[in-house]
């Protein structure tokens, strides 16, 4: 166990730890020339068309140090994202590690995220080696960024790294300070089996792959192995170690990495946080496995077929083991028929998982609007958590409704403080302080609703800074406000899944577009559709969708004018029926136009 080194690579989005992972692999051996790829371990095609990463993954490679005499070390990595929505991945690869390489990007120094994933670390107790990654680039400013890092760090200024993770100048260096700083896991193998179970994957051949970290105890290939938390027993058909494809092994001890093939079928017998231990020998109580991920943002996922419904709960079954921030219950709709109310830890979560249904499982879907979750108070003293506006209670027995707000911690250069704090205050945020961290660059803390920031504000504060922003936010309780559910009604009959709950200041503004909006997208039909949008029983604006029609004078030349109102008011009346009988298809194109209202 001495000769083990679990550790992960935390950064801000785009300040190369893939990259840096790449150059570890190769410099170790562990992929060779033929396999070797830029971003080697994002195996997702969306990871690799977008240029981040989704998934934490997990690989061990083998390193011998540069000094005379040294042993071989089993080093344990795992990667992990950079974006906000993707944290709950971070948070994971952080409890399974006893030392984290927080990598800074020289040109841009520490960022939001940086910030943020370092108190995730030091919470857990890690050892942290600051590397300063991008070295080699004309626009590097690797004595400021330095300076920036010890303000953030206390530590020693020959205690940072400098690295180029592109030329892998630098890198060796980084894999020595691993083997000397980070402490070895700490277990004991002969003790009863503990392994926390850190992520899993679905294969239509082999059932359900677990990976795991053992904390205590070993295991064997064909031992009788228990899930804590569901009670099932399995026989370790398979167990390995993750390089870059599984590769089985005999056995596992503790402090190692690996993973089970058992043959599990039912995607809801694995929990990410679950304790594996044995039959024979268990060990008394479950490892303390991960909070619970807390979604943030809801939305209803319909398929576009009825009969799809069974196939889409499979494929978010089945989804949610390699995802574990995804929550979905079922949920009905009068306008889009059966589906699901997912939960997301953002907009990017969101896309993604809309993106990984239609690639990986080849479900098509229709997303509602989103929104975050409300706390009703009724005038009996009652609370009832709302995730959609439909299940909202009547007005008159509402007393309040709170809801959720955010810090957001906001890193900029000075020059774009103006925009930034206009942005902030536009979605009713309030500043609670603004520091200057080194030179010319700033933090600001806000606090602001939720459900302001869902939607476009992320985009929005990236076109202002032109791109040089940086964005973190944690939740920070709730707060009553005023809020009220709007409605949009199509020829008087109200279409659930537009609905949203908003603030009343900026109900009519928000309902004014989102008819304008509509009325762009609705197909024109035989009949006048009239598009409202209403705050109870109160109309704030309509738009009108005007009707096709055939031109039925074109056969009166001349003649007495009576001829013609006959003809007119006899379209009038078949127009009159029509509309009773007609119904409106809003197009999958409008569910979408309203996350784009600028």
């Amino acid at each position: 166990m001495n000769n083990i080194r679990n550790f992960c690579i935390i950064a801000h989005i785009d300040h190369g730890k893939s990259t840096l992972a790449d150059r570890m692999l190769e410099l170790t051996g562990t992929v060779d020339k033929r396999q070797m790829e830029n971003q080697v371990l994002d195996d997702m095609d969306l990871e690799k068309e977008r240029g981040i990463t989704i998934k934490s993954h997990a690989i061990q490679m083998l390193y011998r140090p540069s000094t005379p005499n040294s042993s071989l070390y089993t080093l344990n990595l795992i990667d992990t994202p950079g974006h906000v929505d993707f944290s709950y991945e971070v948070s994971r690869s952080i409890a399974a590690c006893e030392g984290a390489l927080l990598v800074v990007d020289a040109t841009q120094g520490v960022q939001a995220q940086t910030i943020s994933n370092l108190y995730m670390a030091l919470e857990h107790d890690l050892e942290i080696i600051p590397v300063m990654n991008k070295c080699d680039m004309d626009s590097a400013m690797p004595d400021m960024v330095e300076d920036e890092i010890i303000d953030l760090l206390g530590c020693k200024r020959e205690d940072i790294l400098r690295c180029s993770a592109k030329t892998g100048e630098g890198v060796e260096a980084i894999l020595d300070a691993i083997v000397e700083r980070i402490p070895a896991p700490k277990g004991d193998p002969n003790a009863p089996l503990e392994c926390l179970v850190f992520d899993s994957v679905f294969n239509s051949f082999r059932g359900i792959i677990a990976y795991f970290r053992v904390m205590n105890g070993t295991l064997h290939t064909g031992d009788r192995v228990r899930f804590f938390q569901t009670g099932k027993e399995y026989d370790a058909d398979e167990i390995g170690v993750l390089k870059l494809d599984m590769k089985p092994t005999q056995e596992i001890a503790a402090g190692n990495v690996g993973y089970i093939i058992s043959g599990i079928k039912a995607s809801t017998e694995v929990k990410v946080g679950d304790t594996i231990t044995h039959v024979s020998r268990p060990c008394t109580k479950a490892i303390d496995g991960f909070q619970e991920a807390k979604p943030m943002v809801f939305a209803g996922v319909y398929p576009i077929e009825a009969e799809d419904y069974e196939n889409l709960r499979a494929s978010l079954e089945k989804l949610q083991l390699n995802d574990a921030a995804l929550t979905f219950q079922p949920e009905s709709s009068m306008a889009l028929g059966f589906g699901f109310r997912c939960g997301f830890l953002g907009l990017l979560h969101m896309e993604i998982v809309q993106e990984r249904l239609d690639r990986e499982f080849d479900m098509d879907v229709i997303t509602t609007v989103p929104n975050v979750r409300y706390n009703v108070y009724t005038k009996d003293g009652k609370m009832k958590e709302v995730h959609n506006p439909a299940g909202m209670p009547d007005l008159t027995e509402i007393d309040r409704i709170e809801e959720p707000y955010i810090r957001a911690s906001v890193i900029t250069t000075g020059q774009f403080i103006g925009p930034i704090m206009t942005l902030c205050l536009d979605k009713r945020g309030e500043l609670v302080k603004q520091e200057y961290i080194s030179g010319n660059r700033m933090e600001l803390l806000f606090d602001m609703p939720l459900g302001e920031i869902v939607i476009d504000f992320y985009d929005r504060l990236k076109s202002i800074s032109k791109g040089y922003a940086s964005f973190d936010w944690h939740t920070n309780g709730f707060r009553p406000s005023n809020l009220v559910k709007l409605d949009i009604l199509l020829n008087g009959e109200q279409v659930d899944a537009l609905s949203t709950l908003t603030h009343r200041d900026n109900a009519v503004d928000f309902g004014r577009r989102m008819c304008e909006k509509l009325k762009e997208l609705l197909p024109r039909q035989q009949f006048d559709i009239a598009i409202q949008a209403a705050i109870g029983a109160k109309i704030i604006a309509r738009e009108t969708v005007k009707q096709v029609r055939k031109d039925v004078l074109a056969k009166c030349y001349g003649g007495d004018v009576s001829r013609k109102r006959k003809l007119l008011e006899k379209q009038k009346r078949g127009k009159k029926r029509m509309k009773q009988i007609g119904n409106v298809e809003v197009p999958q194109k409008a569910f979408l136009a309203v996350l784009k209202l600028d």
